[in-house]
């Protein structure tokens, strides 16, 4: 079925998945776009609207971003957001300049014309500024819609050719009818229809995925997380048997998970299942190893080899799938060279040269909770589907510094008592993600009155829609307290325990 798709092109603003985001939930099916796509590119995607993100480049300067000024002329509607509205207004022979006066923060907006942009909204209401420059003459025929008290054009049109740009950000919380105002940018000015539904995805990624593999074998990085699970049973819904599942035991895994993930396949999704220990490779090959990213390349480079090598006993396989998604391909900064890159994802940035797999990705348009609809959409229990992230690289990335199966011991030890805590005391759900991480420093401490001098475990448990963005969680000091003293008393090397109450931005959830 042929869904409706609004274009965000992305000029490096740290809202630009979000706005992604605030599409889909109107059920509108929305991607990011680098700034340099061609209009060849959006003529053939057959856009309903175009939205231009924010950024943090100033649109006068030489080397800022810039796009086609052919894109202005395709009779598509265009939103400009921020950056985008400064940029809009530049190129098409408007005045943007330094502000004498930045605007970050709320700022009550006056609308002076509703136009379809602000139908049926107050003539007042508080919105997210986050600027220093701002659109000081607006091009020729552009209407100003709304304005502040530091900024004369907050918001301004061309009616006739349905492009339309707002100083502020209607894509967060903070403003006030944001979502309204979207809406109406997507339902009163680009027509969209409500046809992005997870039953229409699956069954369009399965005449895809089979037209793409037809009687070829698949295989599929299974890690036990339901990422890759949800990956694993889409592409046996198009392809049946001919996808063979191969878990690898990294020995970077949780206490016991390899065992359980395949008794849970064999039991529940009659997956194709082939097993490979290779502990003793992984680490051997992360041995004096520290730098974080080093590690993540090791690691997705040697999922491949062990694929390689077991593939040969398979026969004759062209494809490989992985369950990467949507946040993942973001923050490896495949999108846009104006969006930094934060880390490299073991399903997007690992993989070496000589790959001898065409990938299959069916879920890289997703978020996470667009993950979980899915998997409810294709009988996935939901007590699994509702496990927590666990990233591709495992503990690798919770032991910080070089990894020994020392340390892997006592972490997964921690990591065990931390969720089995969180389950018995009906926290696991409420939280998005709860883990353990190992410090590689030492701290005196007295045990049984006696000097210790043991490992720093730091608790660490998210909320989160997406991944996207985190908010630490508030945890009961007392819970605090219990899962501490079980963590010292049961496990020998850890003589202290902190709980990091830092959110998503700055930080990452993961600490490496």
């Amino acid at each position: 079925m042929k869904v409706d798709k609004i274009i965000v092109v992305d000029f490096g603003s740290q809202y630009t998945q979000l706005i992604v985001r605030k599409i889909r939930e109107n059920k509108v099916y929305s991607v990011i776009k680098s700034n340099n796509l061609k209009v060849e590119e959006i003529i053939d995607e057959k856009p309903k609207g175009i939205i231009l993100s924010g950024g943090p480049s100033s649109v006068y300067d030489e080397n800022s971003p810039k796009i086609s000024r052919e894109i202005f002329e395709l009779g598509i509607p265009i939103l400009g957001i921020c950056y985008g509205f400064q940029l809009t207004s530049f190129m098409l022979g408007g005045v943007v300049e330094k502000s004498s006066k930045r605007e970050f923060g709320s700022a009550n907006i006056k609308i002076i014309y509703e136009e379809k942009l602000f139908k049926n909204l107050p003539s007042s209401f508080s919105v997210w500024m986050s600027h220093s420059d701002k659109v000081t003459r607006l091009p020729e025929n552009f209407i100003s819609l709304a304005s502040t008290s530091n900024t004369e054009y907050a918001a301004a049109c061309l009616p006739e050719k349905n492009i339309y740009g707002v100083q502020f950000h209607p894509e967060v919380v903070h403003t006030e009818f944001g979502n309204e105002i979207l809406k109406n940018f997507l339902f009163e000015i680009c027509n969209c229809s409500q046809n992005w539904e997870m039953s229409n995805f699956i069954i369009d990624k399965i005449i895809e995925i089979k037209s793409l593999v037809g009687r070829e074998k698949v295989v599929c990085a299974l890690s036990g997380g339901v990422d890759s699970t949800v990956a694993a049973v889409l592409v046996q819904k198009a392809i049946g048997n001919d996808l063979h599942c191969i878990h690898v035991n990294t020995g970077l895994m949780r206490k016991n998970e390899s065992e359980e993930v395949i008794e849970f396949f064999k039991k529940n999704l009659n997956l194709n299942l082939h097993y490979v220990d290779a502990s003793e490779l992984f680490l051997e090959r992360l041995k004096g190893i520290t730098d974080p990213e080093e590690k993540r390349k090791i690691i997705g480079r040697t999922f491949i080899h062990v694929f390689q090598d077991e593939v040969k006993r398979i026969g004759d396989v062209k494809f490989l799938v992985q369950g990467t998604l949507y946040p993942d391909v973001v923050e490896s900064g495949a999108f846009s060279k104006n969006s930094s890159v934060i880390k490299t994802h073991h399903n997007v940035g690992g993989l070496p040269k000589d790959l001898n797999f065409i990938l299959i990705e069916p879920l890289k348009e997703l978020f996470k909770d667009e993950v979980r609809e899915l998997g409810k959409e294709l009988k996935i229990p939901e007590s699994f589907l509702m496990r927590h992230p666990f990233p591709g690289p495992g503990l690798a990335v919770r032991i910080i510094g070089e990894v020994t199966k020392d340390k892997l011991d006592i972490l997964r030890e921690a990591d065990f008592i931390f969720i089995d805590e969180l389950k018995k005391n009906n926290l696991y759900d409420k939280v998005w993600q709860a883990f353990a991480v190992l410090l590689p420093v030492k701290s005196v401490g007295v045990m049984g009155d006696e000097r210790s001098y043991e490992f720093t475990i730091v608790l660490r448990a998210v909320t989160s829609l997406d991944g996207m963005t985190a908010d630490w969680a508030k945890l009961d000091y007392e819970f605090l307290n219990l899962v501490s003293n079980r963590i010292i008393n049961e496990i020998k090397g850890v003589n202290r325990v902190v709980y990091d109450i830092t959110s998503k931005p700055p930080a990452t959830i993961e600490w490496e």
